[in-house]
């Protein structure tokens, strides 16, 4: 099985074709439907592609990418491709254009073979609630596989392509990476370009990889970011040649006080912690326990602020500019009603009635207004943490995944972000590695906050992290 892209390049030098890699993968897809990770494998785009890169291969004119097969989150656009984010409400909408990450992909001989399922409209940490259906966790099919990229996770974990692409808006990148054994990377906010991402909240939405290694993390990420003339919110920040591997040494390490002795943390996950604090000073780095205050704030500001923003975004899902139109609708009123109402799903329309109400007259000032302010002082205090250390070190899940259908009310779903919105709330650049195996037989992982823009630091330091053995 080719999991990493040395592995296709290995294959690749010994003779395979590309074309031959992507039927390998192709065929592994057919034997894992049951996972319900692929809405949908574009067989003959990819073939296509497959064959024109073995001819630039010949010619010694291949990109970076060549013979990466990559499965894309059904929320990013690529044109001539149905785009639906898992919803009824887009089922069929075809994209016009491709966005500029994927965009950069393709310039680089990347192949995309399909799009995943996700929750829909990316509002979820369980992937339950896809209108296609659960994804199911390869590691232990009785349990989800995180979300909202729970597909992107389930179909690298599975072997199904050797990277694919996520979107993290709280935490759906780093959460199933964990509950799955897999590495994911949340940039920056800004680093990489949102163009041809369908928004849920735009001011937290970041495209990011999921691999399995910190190189194709690094590479990936190296070949999306940079500036973008489509999106008035990326940076202009030079892009680094983030797999430059350099050792770090004596670096400062803050572990959030707080998560670090939460009451819920699983204890096997809370022992692994010790083990890495233990190996990070045997490393030769500094630790130190760093009070947070304001951890038990963190997911309500966020689901105050996200929700505000779905309202606004999802406004243009109406059945007369976009989406599912009502056959049973008489009139305009109701048009928009029956549309919205049969073409969205509980928890989507849950969100958007949230946001509707704390952007309401009345009720601005208490909700969203304090809620940025919130989100402003979570920042400063991130910020000053900064000058002091040079990442933050702590769980990316307080439990391995849990059993599908276990979790039913909402408020303890929202809970499972309790200590990856951080990164999302301030903008910081975000990795989870895996960590380790419990005790039940699942994988968790460890993350990793650096400071802006730094990635390449926190991609190097994350190598060190991984060398500990936890079990």
């Amino acid at each position: 099985m080719l999991r990493t892209y040395a592995d296709v390049r290995k294959a690749i030098s010994a003779g395979d074709t590309v074309m031959s890699i992507l039927e390998g993968y192709l065929s592994a897809i057919e034997g894992n439907k049951d996972l319900n990770a692929f809405l949908e494998v574009f067989e003959t785009s990819a073939k296509e592609k497959a064959a024109l890169v073995d001819e630039k291969i010949k010619n010694g004119t291949a990109g970076r990418l060549a013979g990466m097969v990559i499965g894309i989150k059904d929320n990013l656009c690529y044109k001539g491709h149905v785009v639906s984010a898992s919803s009824k409400i887009l089922e069929g909408f075809e994209s016009l254009f491709t966005g500029t990450a994927l965009e950069r992909l393709l310039n680089e001989d990347a192949i995309i073979i399909g799009r995943l399922n996700c929750d829909e409209f990316a509002m979820g940490s369980s992937n339950e609630n896809s209108a296609f259906g659960p994804v199911l966790n390869p590691v232990n099919k009785k349990m989800v596989p995180g979300g909202s990229s729970g597909g992107s996770a389930a179909a690298l974990a599975a072997g199904l392509c050797t990277a694919t692409l996520g979107s993290d808006t709280g935490g759906s990148i780093r959460q199933p990476a964990s509950f799955t054994g897999t590495y994911g990377l949340k940039p920056t906010y800004g680093r990489i370009s949102r163009h041809g991402l369908i928004a849920y909240a735009s001011s937290f939405d970041q495209i990011g990889p999921f691999t399995n290694n910190i190189d194709d993390a690094a590479l990936l990420l190296e070949v999306m970011a940079g500036e973008d003339e489509y999106d008035a919110t990326v940076s202009t920040q030079p892009v680094n040649k983030f797999g430059e591997i350099e050792e770090l040494k004596n670096q400062r390490i803050a572990i959030i006080k707080e998560g670090y002795e939460m009451e819920g943390n699983d204890p096997e996950i809370k022992s692994a912690m010790d083990k890495v604090i233990a190996g990070l000073k045997d490393q030769g780095h500094t630790v130190d326990l760093v009070s947070f205050p304001y951890l038990d704030y963190m997911v309500p500001t966020y689901y105050v602020l996200t929700t505000a923003e779905a309202s606004s975004n999802l406004s243009r899902f109406d059945g007369v500019h976009f989406g599912h139109r009502s056959d049973q609708a008489k009139g305009v009123e109701e048009t928009y009603k029956k549309s919205r109402s049969e073409g969205f799903g509980p928890e989507v329309q849950r969100r958007i009635m949230a946001g509707t109400f704390v952007l309401s007259h009345g009720y601005y000032d208490a909700y969203y207004t304090k809620g940025q302010k919130v989100r402003r002082v979570i920042q400063d205090k991130t910020i000053e943490i900064f000058k002091n250390y040079d990442a933050i070190v702590l769980p990316t899940t307080p439990t391995t995944a849990f059993e599908l259908n276990a979790v039913s009310d909402p408020i303890s779903m929202y809970l499972q972000d309790i200590y990856t919105v951080h990164a999302n709330l301030s903008g910081n650049p975000a990795i989870s590695l895996p960590m380790g195996t419990h005790s039940n037989g699942l994988p968790f992982g460890i993350q990793v906050i650096g400071d802006f823009f730094k990635e390449k630091e926190m991609l190097n330091f994350s190598r060190q992290l991984e060398k500990i053995e936890v079990n």
